[in-house]
């Protein structure tokens, strides 16, 4: 058996939990639809929604330094543009991110929830066709999943995917193949995708998604075990189609 797609991820709020989807329509040049349509800002942030610039993690509530922003499993519907957080399976704030009001709400949530940071109360900002990924470019992230298992021989223990905030999820491939793909086309389903660059893991990846806890040091762990800190690898869409968990997947030939 073929390499296969095993997941889809969706971001809606960078640095939160995310959504796992069945299928989705990948458009040619864009990301997957609703990946880090939402941040939380520092409230010292300048930003501008009417002219929309990319601006630096730096500038935002991250996982890296916030790691109780793991406890956080957002949901967002476009339809009726309604933003669900939810904390241990329980809802805790639902807004209309449309109208002031709910925006107010959503802001108030995470000041409670974060406590000071000392650079002013976060809020949560978007903006039309932009995005806050971590690269100004439009990409996704692509994850193989024997390379997870290869670092979990290194570290002895288990390793959630989810560290890895990836939007596919790929299984079947031997360990590290995707180093060997920087430059080329890949296809998934009936999706042609580009490979950029390989994924320079940070300090976020040592929260556990469930616990919310500090427990591993994922970018030591890859220098010590494989020389690099690497872990998956931004695609480029270079056609426009719908993929669906299952869907084959073909490295370069």
């Amino acid at each position: 058996m073929g390499a296969t797609l095993a997941a889809i991820q969706r971001f809606p709020v960078k640095s939160m939990t995310g959504e796992s989807l069945e299928s989705v329509t990948l458009t040619a040049g864009d990301l997957l639809p609703g990946d880090r349509q939402f941040a939380l800002a520092h409230g010292s942030t300048q930003f501008d929604a009417t002219a929309p610039k990319y601006l630096t993690p730096a500038h935002f509530v991250v996982l890296k330094k916030q790691e109780r922003l793991a406890q956080l499993a957002v949901r967002y519907n476009p339809d009726s543009q309604e933003l669900t957080i939810e904390r241990k399976g329980r809802q805790v704030c639902r807004g209309k991110i449309a109208d002031a009001l709910g925006r107010t709400i959503i802001a108030q949530f995470f000041a409670d929830f974060l406590g000071p940071t000392g650079r002013g109360l976060p809020r949560l900002i978007t903006a039309d066709n932009h995005h806050f990924c971590d690269i100004p470019s439009r990409r996704l992230s692509l994850l193989n999943l024997a390379s997870v298992t290869d670092l979990e021989r290194v570290l002895r223990q288990p390793i959630d995917p989810r560290r890895f905030r990836a939007n596919l999820w790929i299984a079947g491939l031997a360990p590290w193949e995707e180093k060997t793909w920087i430059g080329k086309q890949v296809t998934l389903g009936a999706v042609t995708l580009k490979v950029d660059a390989a994924i320079q893991r940070c300090p976020a990846t040592n929260v556990d998604p469930d616990s919310a806890v500090r427990d591993v040091n994922i970018p030591l762990a890859l220098r010590r075990g494989f020389g690099h800190v690497n872990m998956g690898v931004y695609v480029e869409v270079l056609s426009t189609g719908s993929i669906r968990r299952g869907d084959s997947f073909l490295p370069p030939a």
